[in-house]
């Protein structure tokens, strides 16, 4: 039988498995754009269920372990394929919900619930990929319990046919076959079911390497900067969990989190399945910790004197991250979540209308939690959300049922300028619905051109690609190749402005390139398209991509 214990150290091996692989499975990412890569994605989303899972008992139960994993998956996924790995998961926590141990039928069952989930979220579900590989090793697994009900057995059985799907992918996509290459999701799964093997096989945890650790991206916590500027009403913050107890004085947490409003500000009290999640200034943390124990017992407990770090912050000493955004009261009818890199864009966003910017975009996608907490703390009763990056979309529909008392709206932009136009469109006369319609409808009208450079040599539709050089994306698609950033932008815009139609282009220029190379495509648009266009240029401050320009 596989026990709570077993699987919750088979998370905590299958994380550290795939933390030392997981620039060997960026390196399988085929598309040289540098972006939030698969392995890196997969090994933080995973990583947050293993923080959760070490503060586990010996004695859990398979179901409560699979519940915890589950959640902290759902709030940790980032990008699509993070978000893909934790539906998997959802599916299994669905198999083992209430059962001490699982058999090897409950392991077949999980794993078909998994591939149920995993599918479901994916509108157009490509084979070659995971979704491959974790339905092979469903197949499998059930073939084998139909035989033998050891689960030890029906998981060997799972990862063979998900090892071999893999080895297979190459064939099912030609991109794959054309670079020497596997599926990079399908790869990070494999790691994941070989750290559970070495716990099953020999109770033996895959160990972390050294140098494999991931630095998360941070939303900023709006009550640093506002301590910054004025005295500090409430001196401690507190952050815990309350794991429940089901024979516990208090049950309903809006008792505590009223307690919590009268002694304090910034309070976040989030009641989950089977943990409270907690976050209050007080002036009197033993008071918070003594009202929160009524209600269980006390895990990952941190309390920071603020006044003291915001004295260290004046002295230049760099202040600890704030993982949790303070809650705002819904008091606005409408809110905008958006999501970029790069101080320009950041202020560009704050300007027409955004509540709260919430960093990342390319190289490091944020979380389901990040994209969570941001919407908790947008002042609003709907709250539309600007992922303006195709990886972040999945990420920040998952956060959409966790958000309580909100209505939450994702639109899905693509691109930065894609957002900026939705923004722009918005009508506070509309209902939410029209106003969902038309700023979606102007998404899809602007072009985006992106110049980047290659991360890795690779070969797309035929064309050669070496690392180092300008790549020129119209709407995501790479066409032009050269060594000049000014001459590949230029094509690039071209491309897609579109005479007697297109009439307004924006050039937004990034941290590694400056205001003259913006004007020398500018100068080169005006001499091909006449003076009557409308060109603006913006400094965005965006890592990753030296031009980003959109047509309209």
């Amino acid at each position: 039988m596989i026990t709570g214990k077993m699987f919750r150290d088979g998370i905590i091996s299958a994380s550290n498995n795939i933390a030392n692989s997981r620039q060997a499975v960026d390196a399988l990412n085929v598309f040289p754009v540098p972006d939030g890569d698969t392995g890196t994605n997969m090994s933080m989303t995973i990583g947050a269920a293993a923080k959760e899972m070490s503060v586990l008992p010996d004695d859990c139960t398979i179901g409560e372990a699979s519940n915890r994993c589950a959640s902290a998956l759902l709030r940790g996924a980032r990008g699509n394929s993070g978000v893909i790995l934790s539906l998997i998961f959802r599916g299994f926590s669905k198999a083992f919900k209430g059962l001490d141990e699982a058999g090897g039928k409950a392991v077949a069952k999980a794993f078909s619930e998994g591939v149920d989930a995993a599918y479901k979220a994916v509108m157009k579900p490509t084979e070659g990929t995971i979704l491959t590989v974790i339905r092979k090793a469903s197949e499998a697994a059930q073939e084998r319990v139909k035989i033998d009900d050891n689960p030890i057995e029906v998981c060997h059985m799972a990862l063979r046919a998900a090892k071999e799907a893999l080895a297979r992918t190459p064939e099912q996509l030609p991109v794959l076959k054309k670079a020497g290459v596997v599926d990079a999701g399908g790869q990070g799964l494999v790691l994941i079911l070989q750290g559970f093997e070495s716990v099953f096989d020999n109770n033996t945890l895959v160990q972390p390497v050294k140098g494999s650790e991931i630095t998360p991206v941070s939303i900023p916590d709006k009550s640093t900067v506002a301590n910054a500027s004025g005295d500090i009403k409430f001196g401690y913050c507190s952050e815990f969990l309350i794991e429940k107890d089901p024979s516990a004085k208090e049950k309903d947490a809006i008792r505590l989190r009223a307690f919590l409003e009268s002694i304090g500000d910034c309070v976040v009290v989030v009641d989950d399945s089977d943990i409270i999640k907690v976050h209050v200034h007080s002036n009197q943390p033993g008071n918070v910790i003594q009202a929160a124990l009524k209600y269980g017992q006390l895990i990952n407990i941190k309390i920071d004197n603020m006044r003291y770090q915001h004295r260290n912050a004046q002295e230049g000493v760099k202040e600890g991250e704030q993982p949790i955004v303070p809650e705002a009261e819904p008091i606005n009818e409408y809110g905008f979540v958006a999501v970029c890199a790069g101080e320009g864009l950041t202020e560009l966003f704050k300007d027409i209308g955004a509540d709260i910017v919430v960093s990342g975009g390319q190289t490091m996608n944020p979380s389901t939690d990040d994209i969570l907490n941001a919407i908790m703390a947008t002042p609003a009763k709907t709250v539309f959300v600007l992922p303006n990056n195709k990886n972040i979309i999945m990420a920040a529909e998952q956060a959409i049922p966790l958000a309580e008392g909100r209505d939450v709206r994702v639109l899905q932009t693509k691109t930065v300028p894609q957002g900026i136009s939705a923004m722009l469109m918005f009508d506070e006369g509309e209902d939410a619905d029209a106003n969902q319609m038309n700023m979606m409808e102007a998404a899809e009208n602007v072009s985006t051109a992106q110049v980047t450079f290659a991360a890795r040599d690779s070969e797309i539709d035929g064309r050669t690609i070496k690392q180092g050089e300008i790549m020129g994306l119209c709407d995501g698609k790479i066409r032009f190749i050269g060594k000049n950033i000014a001459d590949v932008a230029y094509r690039s815009a071209d491309r897609i402005f579109k005479k007697n139609q297109s009439s307004i282009i924006t050039i937004i220029y990034g941290e590694d390139t400056d205001e003259k190379t913006a004007k020398e495509v500018e100068k080169k648009l005006r001499a091909k398209h006449g003076d009557d266009i409308d060109i603006r240029i913006v400094d965005g401050g965006q890592p990753i991509y030296y031009l980003i320009i959109s047509v309209e």
